[in-house]
């Protein structure tokens, strides 16, 4: 009679999560109901879905075969042995298999753990079973990082996995080289750096640390290379990080709303997650805290390190965010960074549109960064609700030159895989040649002017001259205003505090985000209250940022004439 010890010891994990006998974020008890909801729902013949014990205990058996290759378990000799939430966050994607094909459900695994939580070891053993072991012929096994030593972090383990177990090269005549590993059927097991050649057709992607991908390239090669497999399966293994416009917490967000039922059906009940964290409301300080993140607590990443670093963040402010993103698995953005990102994606409603705002006045927020960049166009609406102001930011739109975004300059190389991460979700427009059309520019907003009533047209004067004439020709009355704390310093400000107060609402424009987060504070000297918006690094955009300020400091005033009398004489603001 078949026994399934490491697959009971998975579910029962996930009940004592739900039940609170275990310590555990709100995004571990929901990836545990989920799984528990789902066991429920397999007993209706009509969900298309089932738990296989048999694939999971085998997957499960296989990967803890597998020797340590490093520190004391490694001198001992030892197996690696699973903990309870390695067997519920492996085995349960590994089980899940489809009614009608046997099939795996699950294509994408994705964790987010602390570092020192065993991340590369578990990686490294789902490497080497979907190399040798899962049956798919002429496997294609890859590691992919952002650097050389990243890749190998997955790949050196499996290797040297393989080369301690005689046994397992014999079964699967598995021939270990330096940098990869092969079988007779044409199986491959390597490290990827950098963006992998499109004639690639995975079985299985390891992409270890996805925080540190400044794009999805790697991502989305290696599972749109998939297509010819029945059941690949793309894991991403990371510890959080300080981006939020990143393609990581995007992905993390779908993730997020999977756990949360916001998502449900289709591509969604592919993707298995689990998020190891703390809620919103936990004082990181306590004791409990370092448990409740840290799931392999006092075994892998011992007691003592952990509380030393608890210590450190609470002693040294410069280390605290850092500490609280690598070892409690927080999203914190940079120091620097002038707006809460959280915060700012707590205000999407991603139901907003432009047609819901038709025939109202709209303050259109201009930045002409240079024809040879980004430009942005940015639509600022303002409602009085319980008397007070909400600002409603919907439809931004962005153009970059066609010959910036597939610029092979290496110099150039991320920023242009940035911008084609954003030409294919649709959010920024290519302009044919080296510069923008500002027609083009032109054409959107008279087609904008269909729909809402331009009110004012605050435009940045770096190469404004051009477009603001033909705004005018248009019956347009564009408005120059230069960046400085004057002009600045007050839209900047009340959006920060509108996000804060829930009175700001945007559309949850990915680019619209990526330059928010990019917006570092310069406060002028000698003041803690005048501030204006700057940037760290060329490949930091604001331009976004920059249009939604000016189009909130027009929507802040009442006529013109009211802004104009409460200027610094000195400061320049010119109509054209």
């Amino acid at each position: 009679m078949a026994t399934y010890p490491n697959v009971n010891a998975a579910n029962q994990y996930a009940r004592d999560v739900v039940n609170g006998k275990i310590l555990a974020c709100r995004l571990t008890i929901l990836a545990c109901q989920r799984h528990l909801d789902d066991l429920e729902r397999a007993k209706d013949p009509r969900w298309p879905y089932r738990f296989d014990k048999n694939k999971a205990e085998r997957f499960l058996r296989f990967s803890q075969k597998m020797p340590h290759t490093s520190g004391e378990w490694a001198r001992r000799k030892l197996r690696i042995e699973f903990e309870p939430w390695q067997k519920f966050a492996l085995g349960v994607p590994f089980g899940w298999v489809r009614k009608d094909t046997g099939f795996r459900r699950f294509t994408e695994i994705y964790i987010e753990v602390p570092r020192k939580n065993g991340k590369s070891a578990i990686a490294a053993a789902v490497g080497n079973y979907m190399f040798c072991a899962d049956g798919e012929y002429a496997a294609e096994v890859y590691c992919g990082a952002t650097t050389e030593k990243q890749a190998w972090k997955v790949f050196a383990p499996a290797l040297a996995m393989v080369k301690k177990l005689p046994a397992l090269r014999q079964k699967y005549c598995i021939k270990p080289w330096a940098k990869k590993m092969t079988r007779p059927d044409g199986s491959l097991f390597a490290p990827i750096i950098g963006d992998p050649g499109d004639g690639d057709s995975p079985s299985c992607a390891i992409i270890d640390e996805y925080h540190e991908h400044d794009t999805d390239a790697l991502y989305t090669t290696m599972t749109t290379g998939m297509g010819a497999r029945e059941q690949p399966i793309t894991l991403i293994i990371t510890t959080a990080g300080f981006d939020i416009a990143s393609p990581c917490y995007e992905k993390r967000t779908q993730v997020v709303e999977i756990l949360e039922r916001i998502r449900e059906g289709g591509e969604n009940e592919a993707i298995f997650g689990i998020i190891y964290t703390l809620d919103d409301d936990d004082d990181w300080t306590q004791p409990e805290a370092l448990i409740k993140a840290n799931p392999n607590y006092n075994i892998s990443v011992k007691e003592g390190f952990l509380k030393a670093k608890q210590l450190l963040a609470m002693s040294t402010p410069g280390q605290t965010n850092k500490i609280l993103t690598k070892h409690f698995n927080k999203w914190v953005s940079s120091k620097a960074a002038y707006y809460n990102l959280q915060k700012w994606m707590t205000a999407a409603d991603k139901t907003l549109r432009l047609s819901d705002f038709a025939g109202e006045e709209c303050y259109l927020g201009i930045d002409l960064a240079s024809k040879l960049d980004l430009n942005a166009v940015v639509p600022v609406f303002r409602r009085e609700i319980d008397g007070l102001s909400h600002y409603y930011c919907v439809s931004p739109m962005f153009w970059v030159p066609e010959d910036t975004v597939y610029a092979t300059d290496p110099a150039l190389k991320t920023i242009a895989d940035r911008y084609q991460s954003f030409v294919n979700q649709g959010v920024l427009v290519p302009s044919d040649g080296a510069e923008v059309d500002y027609r083009l520019i032109l054409e959107a907003i008279l087609k904008l002017r269909e729909t809402v009533k331009i009110a004012a047209s605050p435009i940045d004067p770096y190469g404004a001259t051009g477009l603001s004439h033909m705004l005018q020709d248009e019956g347009l009355e564009p408005v120059t205003i230069t960046q400085n704390y004057t002009n600045m310093s007050d839209p900047m400000r009340e959006i920060e505090a509108a996000i804060a107060a829930g009175r700001f609402h945007h559309d949850g424009n990915p680019l619209m985000t990526w330059c928010i987060s990019n917006v570092v504070g310069k406060y002028l000297p000698g003041s803690d209250d005048v501030v204006r918006p700057v940037k760290e690094g060329a490949g930091n955009k604001i331009d976004g940022a920059v249009g939604l300020m000016m189009g909130v400091g027009r929507a802040m005033l009442n006529e013109p004439k009211d802004f104009l009398s409460n200027l610094d004489p000195d400061e320049e603001l010119l109509f054209l």
